[in-house]
């Protein structure tokens, strides 16, 4: 494959945009969450949330099916909704809609946590999966650091969110989980990207160049 980057920055700027779906990709995972949470707030009626969120989901995929463009965001966001539906609606209580995100961010946070701390950063698997090698970026110390630092900026809002809104969702404040989900979600999310394209915008890293295998 040829390589058209100067820069470790430029390669992984690159290739994290595919990887996580552009910006619509980012949008769509997140408008299901924020609008059952906000029909929560105004309504109190956990099941009319719930089908409005779910429905949210299904509009938009219909939308990526009837542009016959790639619908893997929108089915990642009508997942999460549904799980969450699903945990509530057998207890019951609508604090429960927050609890497989408390879950999820927690086991995110430890995972990306771990594959740093083991030298193995999980950007750089993000990286190679779109590349085609899942490993080749190991070989190269600057991209190793410079997933290392992006995967700290991911792994952060997990932990914030899960800080926040545990002690929320054990105290039953469903209304404060409902704002934080909002605070901590998508604003969080812009945040957490914004100081990924700050670093990725310096441009400073000369990419190392492949060695050539031999015939």
């Amino acid at each position: 494959m040829t390589n058209t980057h100067d820069t470790v920055e430029q390669l992984v700027r690159s290739q994290l945009s595919t990887a996580l779906g552009g910006r619509r990709g980012v949008v769509e995972s997140a408008i299901p969450t924020i609008v059952f949470t906000l029909s929560w707030l105004i309504s109190h009626e956990l099941k009319t949330s719930l089908i409005v969120g779910v429905g949210s989901a299904v509009v938009l995929l219909a939308a990526r099916l009837i542009q016959r463009s790639n619908p893997q965001f929108v089915l990642n966001a009508l997942v999460g909704i549904g799980i969450a539906a699903l945990f509530a609606s057998r207890s019951g209580e609508a604090k429960d809609v927050f609890l497989p995100g408390i879950l999820y961010n927690g086991g995110y946070a430890v995972v990306m946590v771990f594959t740093i701390l083991i030298g193995w950063p999980i950007v750089g698997f993000m990286v190679g999966s779109v590349t085609g090698d899942p490993t080749a970026w190991h070989a190269d110390k600057a991209m190793v650091t410079l997933c290392s630092r992006l995967t700290w900026l991911l792994a952060l809002p997990c932990v914030l969110r899960v800080l926040v809104q545990y002690p929320l969702w054990a105290g039953d404040h469903v209304a404060l989980l409902a704002t934080s989900k909002i605070v901590l979600g998508w604003p969080l999310q812009v945040a957490s990207f914004a100081a990924m394209a700050y670093v990725l915008g310096r441009d400073k890293t000369p990419l190392e160049p492949v060695a050539s295998q031999p015939d």
